[in-house]
């Protein structure tokens, strides 16, 4: 769990936005549970600016889709 609030905070600080917020919209779209837990193996063998880029890109992805 450690490491998904380490990408929380660090898509928070990249958008400028609180925690809380990212959170909340994370889980509104099922991202914890559905792409960051299921594929820590492979996010945490990135560096920590590919894995922000990328989960800010999902999350965008995934709020327009839904």
């Amino acid at each position: 769990m450690g490491f998904v609030a380490s990408c929380i905070e660090d898509v928070a600080e990249r958008l400028g936005v609180d925690y809380a917020v990212i959170y909340d919209r994370m889980a509104a779209v099922g991202m914890i549970e559905n792409y960051i837990i299921p594929h820590y193996n492979v996010l945490h063998t990135e560096s920590r600016e590919n894995v922000t880029s990328g989960l800010i890109e999902t999350l965008n992805r995934w709020e327009e889709a839904k």
